[in-house]
């Protein structure tokens, strides 16, 4: 075993169980049964963890043994409507509370998050299945978001127009909305409910964050953190389940704002019900990433990022590579790319090298597996299969390795629909004119990459591209929080996209004040005046 997961595991354990995650048992990966048992999750409501009424629960499994390790509740009606209550009384204190005093908050999770990185990561890797490197990065990206909610306040500022009339000042102020709620998916267990609690809470709401049933522990451990570094009672609430949470959240007159991040049709859905409640939604969903490979684009340094942006975290990213349209076509790329992918190891995520982990579930290695079979039923070449991949010690796992299909079309299923899987689809075209066309007809425009040497060439792209994140050279354009995550088209449906300026605008609304001030011996005749009173021999009159 891993001996940095083996440390993390011990030390991890003891906070893990008393807060309901998931146990990090090391016995946990191994065939038999876990000593102590699947755990029941608790919902933190109001503070404290309390146990579930729920008649249906949820099995939470090791995606590289299928093992449960612990269980999520349906959490009930009433217990959903506690969780707000809490969270709409704790909301009319925080949101007095200071500016600053709320960023020292976010200065003492960043803290503790650092201190807990391994114990997060072993959590994810045990539930969700990727390589501790890759969940360390998991928790990494998410902790430069609380780094930017550290130093929010410069992004709640309003604005100031001095004397708009005689005597008359107008500025803005931007106040929470109250209660916002945050739907996550499972590939990034800690990044995700990252990107989204500290910017809410340090803009003075409260949060009720739903984790994703299938790997609920980091999201838990992270709620731990949170009260730890000093955050009152009731400000952040959790709650699990399925469907029917997510339905309460849309549905509730109280929760004022919904942010989601996770597929099509669920973020479809979520916009559209949650809209038709008056909420305000950000909802970002899925994406075909494509990268741009021009002939004259470094060999090695191409060949390594397209490998990592596919196969990395396996497949299991909104932001992967999925897509490869070479100019000029692919063969003198074929066999470089091959080797680079077959040379991947493909192992449970806590393994010693392990650089592709298992799926999610049976279900979703079922499903890749059938878009594989499906692009060379349609007429792909199956440049590299993944299927049937025997992990020695873990043959019940959820593993697909890297697999590149090429000449594919854009009619295929394999390509218009987005895969989630360790899988590269391939294709060819003459001329950059021609790769960016194929880009912007398909419907998502979550990121893309060109690899080029040439500025004109990336220029061109990044200007004529629609799509909201582009690389240079780059697989991956994931933003740093002072900006924002842009997708456009059909992988995001909001007007105001994640953290930074405009994640801040989002959990946020404007009110506008006008001001008029008489000094202390004109308060006796003093009357409210309107923009028709004051200084209207000033305003020029129309046809003047």
């Amino acid at each position: 075993m891993n001996s940095s997961f083996s440390s993390a595991v011990k030390s991890g354990f003891h906070r893990a169980r008393l807060f309901g995650a998931a146990s990090v048992s090391s016995r946990t990966f191994t065939a038999s049964s876990a000593q102590h048992g699947p755990s029941n999750l608790r919902n933190l409501i109001g503070g404290e963890l309390r146990e579930s009424q729920a008649t249906d629960w949820i099995d939470v499994t090791n995606p590289a043994t299928q093992e449960v390790i612990s269980r999520v509740p349906q959490t009930t009606a009433a217990e959903f409507d506690q969780a707000v209550e809490n969270a709409q009384e704790a909301f009319l204190s925080w949101r007095n509370v200071a500016i600053p005093q709320r960023q020292r908050v976010m200065f003492r999770l960043q803290e503790l998050i650092r201190q807990h990185t391994d114990e997060l990561a072993a959590n994810i890797t045990l539930e969700q299945g990727k390589t501790l490197a890759d969940a360390r990065g998991d928790v990494f990206r998410g902790l430069e978001v609380v780094e930017y909610a550290s130093g929010m306040a410069r992004d709640m500022m309003g604005e100031l127009v001095e004397n708009v009339a005689s005597g008359l000042d107008t500025y803005s102020i931007r106040q929470p909305l109250g209660v916002c709620a945050g739907i996550c998916p499972f590939n990034f267990p800690a990044m995700v409910p990252l990107w989204m609690l500290p910017v809410a809470i340090t803009a003075g709401n409260s949060f009720i964050l739903k984790p994703s049933e299938k790997d609920p522990g980091a999201a838990m451990m992270l709620a731990e953190l949170c009260l730890e570094a000093g955050l009152p009672k009731g400000v952040l609430n959790v709650v699990h389940g399925t469907n029917e949470t997510v339905n309460r959240i849309c549905d509730h007159p109280d929760i004022k704002a919904i942010s989601f991040v996770g597929s099509d049709g669920a973020g479809r859905y979520i916009y559209e019900r949650g809209g038709k409640h008056g909420k305000r939604v950000q909802s970002n969903m899925g994406a075909k990433n494509h990268a741009i490979v021009m002939p004259d684009a470094n060999r090695e340094a191409t060949i390594n990022a397209l490998a990592g942006a596919a196969f990395g975290a396996a497949g299991q990213r909104c932001m992967a590579i999925s897509a490869a349209v070479f100019v000029g076509g692919m063969d003198s790329w074929k066999q470089g790319l091959k080797a680079k992918a077959e040379g991947l190891k493909v192992a449970a995520g806590h393994e010693e090298g392990a650089d592709v982990g298992p799926l999610i579930s049976p279900e979703s290695k079922q499903r890749v597996e059938g878009l594989i079979q499906s692009g060379i039923d349609q007429g792909a070449e199956l440049v590299l299969d993944g299927r049937g991949v025997q992990v020695p010690g873990y043959e019940r796992g959820n593993f697909v390795g890297p697999t590149m299909l090429n000449k594919v079309k854009a009619d295929m299923d394999c390509y218009h629909q987005e895969i989630f899987g360790p899988v590269l689809v391939c294709l060819e075209a003459e001329t950059l004119d021609k790769a960016i066309a194929i880009v912007n007809a398909e419907q998502h425009g979550n990121g893309t990459a060109i690899f080029t040497q040439s500025g004109a060439a990336a220029r061109k792209y990044q200007n004529e591209i629609d799509v909201g994140m582009v690389g240079i050279n780059v697989p991956i354009p994931v933003p740093l929080p002072f900006f924002s995550f842009s997708g456009w088209r059909g992988s995001f449906a909001g007007d105001l996209p994640m953290y930074g300026k405009q994640g801040a605008a989002f959990f946020t609304r404007t009110k506008t004040v006008t001001a008029n001030w008489k000094a202390a011996d004109d308060q006796a005749g003093m009357r409210a005046p309107g923009l028709d009173s004051v200084g209207t021999s000033n305003i020029p009159q129309s046809g003047s």
